[in-house]
């Protein structure tokens, strides 16, 4: 495939991201994912801050990367009203796609509180099938 090929296919691809991209939720919301950047190229690493405020109810915060080929979790054990407010998560080496982040404040293990989700694009040709 040549170079010209590769980027019209990732034009193609971030096209459709770029209306979606935004966050998902009411006003109530307690959690917020910040990122530096929605572009990325493969193996891409992706460091998010996950804003969560504290509240008695939060017991745990679950961090995805979504995407077609490929997913990703974390879960960050919270302690309640006590709790800081910004964490960090990094997830690396992902292959080329879109991908959707999810952030989830939970309360105890099925009750999600609330949820953010931001969307991103890593650009590549998809052959490197390296793992995170």
């Amino acid at each position: 495939m040549t170079v010209a090929r590769h980027i019209v296919r990732s034009i193609a691809l971030i096209l459709p991201l770029v209306a979606l991209t935004g966050s998902v939720g009411s006003a109530k919301d307690n959690v917020e994912i910040r990122l530096t950047g929605r572009f990325f190229a493969e193996p891409a690493t992706v460091q998010l801050v996950v804003a969560v405020e504290p509240n008695s109810e939060n017991r745990t915060l679950r961090v995805e990367a979504d995407g077609d080929n490929m997913f990703c979790a974390t879960e960050i054990q919270l302690a309640g009203a006590r709790e800081q407010r910004l964490h960090t998560v990094e997830f690396k080496n992902l292959a080329a796609g879109g991908y959707t982040l999810r952030a989830q404040v939970l309360s105890n293990s099925t009750n999600v509180r609330s949820q953010a989700e931001q969307e991103i694009m890593v650009a590549g040709d998809g052959s490197d099938t390296g793992g995170w």
